[in-house]
């Protein structure tokens, strides 16, 4: 049997999807683990600290100043 490392899930998101959140709503495992708000536009991708999914935002870092 073959097992699923998290840490290698890459989902790419768009600016659409901020506040970006995980787990994202329609994600397998929605429910899994507490809801962490992921500050993606920063870097352009980050990392769930509870599951290890690794985000990308589609166009790299946010240009925008807030």
């Amino acid at each position: 049997m073959s097992e699923v490392n998290l840490q290698t899930a890459v989902v790419e998101v768009s600016e659409a999807d901020l506040p970006l959140h995980c787990p994202m709503p329609g994600q397998s495992a929605w429910d899994s683990h507490p809801r962490v708000f992921l500050p993606v536009e920063v870097k352009g991708e980050a990392l769930c600290p509870y599951c290890g999914t690794h985000y990308k935002l589609k166009g790299g870092a946010s240009q925008r100043h807030h």
